[in-house]
């Protein structure tokens, strides 16, 4: 199961224990039940803090483990074997039931142990979904901080009769006390703003009583993060409105043409931009939208932001870094199936169409990559593409073509998802061509055909493209005074991370260079 330097480096790790942990298996003789019987006695041979015992609850699903701290009886559950991706999960569970601290804010430790509810939390996931793991680590976090909070993780390939059950069709799926709660990636602080109700009142409050800013940042992605650093590097007092760290990149699994860096994947990049910005003096603030921004009334006055739960905050100039979400096909039936057939991430959610037919929508980079990423698990991928020819680069396109289970269909305009109700049955394009309707039956839908700038909130404030883009001129400065803006929000023609990465650096020090130009202004600072 293990091989010796897997066992080298988890022996390493669990001599961070400091209180005793429990291992409870729960196993039959299938095949999965053995793997994982051999996985948990050899974490049990490699710390004397760690006890193994057979289970013989009913109840408890088969194969499963049962990690309960001694110190604190909180419980984490794992159904299935937590191999690849959620093997860190495992490993972090391990060392937080043993006492081990967890990476986290004061503030943040303590709204969780003032929960007072019981929260019985299932995760299904995908053992290649990337977005998973840090949500079974974020609930698993919540389980070793408050007893009252329980977490299993369930690996839906292996329950496949629980998937059917509850119509499961993307991952991560969770649910709270038997109620769906959220689908997708979810970070922890996310979590407890949909438990917490009073969560935004004090967010809102902290945020009104913050003093005025001399460079605003909106948007948690590269550009932003970027914009961030060289403001911060710079000494003037910076901030950072973001909804989510990372943005667009946290649902990029490989990245191969970051400079520098032959290969990686976008969380990974992600935790190292936000060390990065948390290694200067910038004030961050996560799990916020920003509703509307209020220009200066004069020259060297101050840019009004409005969140969404009502906060202002106040800056000299302001840098939108919001980044872009991908497009939807906009045609009936998407958005009634979404969840149920129709995905977005063929990585995260391509293991649960094991066998079936899907389609990819998009005959770009992104739709061919995911049509040959799914050929290897779904029984068949077909290609729709709008134009009459695919956009994707050659060697893509060849390896598509040399696949037996993958098909193309170059002018075909989808029109409607179909569905029984309860899940995605097929789709019906036109064909631009002849002019024709066909149907295609299908298990599921994977839409890859491009972006969206994340730009509503700036109608009628600044200058838009009619794509809704930001107009940035050389130094990223917008039609609007004190405004500036970086990344795929604008008009900058290459969407690319790099790229990001360097209109942000140009737009923070376009920023400062129109801060220290200023005339002075005789507006007074908010009270800090």
């Amino acid at each position: 199961m293990l091989d010796q330097n897997l066992k080298n480096q988890l022996q390493t790790y669990l001599q961070n224990l400091k209180t005793p942990v429990e291992l409870v298996k729960f196993v039959d003789d299938s095949a999965k039940s053995q793997e994982l019987n051999q996985l948990i006695d050899q974490i049990g041979e490699l710390s004397t803090l760690i006890t193994v015992t057979d289970g013989s609850d009913s109840n408890e699903r088969v194969p499963s483990m049962l990690i309960r701290s001694a110190a604190s009886g909180s419980e984490m559950r794992f159904a299935g074997v937590p191999l690849g991706h959620e093997f860190t999960s495992l490993v972090l569970a391990l060392l937080h039931s043993g006492g081990h601290p967890l990476k986290l804010d004061a503030e943040v430790i303590e709204q969780v142990k003032n929960l007072d509810d019981e929260f019985n939390f299932e995760t299904y996931v995908s053992l290649s979904c990337q977005n998973c793991p840090d949500v079974i680590q974020a609930l698993n976090m919540m389980a070793a901080i408050n007893p009252s909070i329980k977490n299993v993780m369930i690996d839906g390939a292996l329950f496949q009769q629980e998937v059917d059950e509850r119509k499961i069709m993307a991952v991560p799926s969770v649910y709270l006390n038997g109620e769906l709660f959220a689908q997708g990636r979810i970070t922890l602080k996310e979590i407890l703003k949909k438990l917490d109700k009073g969560a935004d009142a004090r967010d809102a409050k902290a945020i009104n009583d913050k003093q005025a800013f001399d460079l605003l940042v909106v948007g948690g992605g590269p550009a932003g993060a970027s914009s961030a650093i060289y403001s911060a590097r710079k000494g003037i007092r910076t901030g950072l409105i973001a909804e989510r760290f990372g943005g667009q990149v946290m649902d990029t699994m490989a990245i191969e043409n970051f400079i520098s860096v032959k290969a990686t994947q976008g969380p990974k990049l992600v935790q190292g931009l936000e060390e990065h910005v948390k290694d200067y003096d910038v004030d961050i603030m996560d799990n916020q939208r920003v509703a509307k921004v209020t220009p200066a009334a004069v020259e060297g006055g101050y840019i009004e932001v409005e969140l969404e739960n009502g906060a202002k905050a106040q800056t000299k100039t302001l840098l939108l870094a919001t980044g872009a979400r991908w497009r939807e096909m906009n045609v009936p039936g998407e958005k009634e199936y979404r969840g149920r057939g129709v995905a977005y991430c063929p990585h995260c959610d391509g293991p649960l169409f094991k066998g079936k037919p899907v389609a990819v929508i998009g005959g770009g980079n992104s739709g061919i990559e995911a049509a040959i990423d799914l050929a290897g698990i779904v029984s068949h991928v077909t290609v729709l593409e709008f134009d009459s020819k695919l956009r994707a680069d050659e060697v893509l396109i060849r390896k598509a073509k040399s696949m037996p289970n993958i098909d193309i269909i170059v002018n075909a305009q989808t029109t409607e998802v179909t569905g029984n109700g309860e899940k995605v049955t097929g789709l019906t394009y036109t064909d631009r061509v002849s002019g024709d309707s066909k149907a295609v039956e299908l298990a599921g839908i994977f839409v890859q055909i491009g972006l969206v700038p994340n730009s509503e909130f700036l109608k009628d404030t600044i200058e838009l493209t009619n794509r809704g883009e930001i107009v940035t001129g050389p130094r990223g400065e917008t039609s609007v005074p004190g405004i500036f803006a970086a990344g795929d929000v604008t008009n900058v023609p290459y969407k690319q991370i790099i790229i990001a990465m360097g209109g942000g650096a140009n737009a923070a020090l376009g920023a400062f260079d129109y801060l220290i130009r200023l005339p002075v202004h005789d507006a007074s600072e908010k009270a800090a």
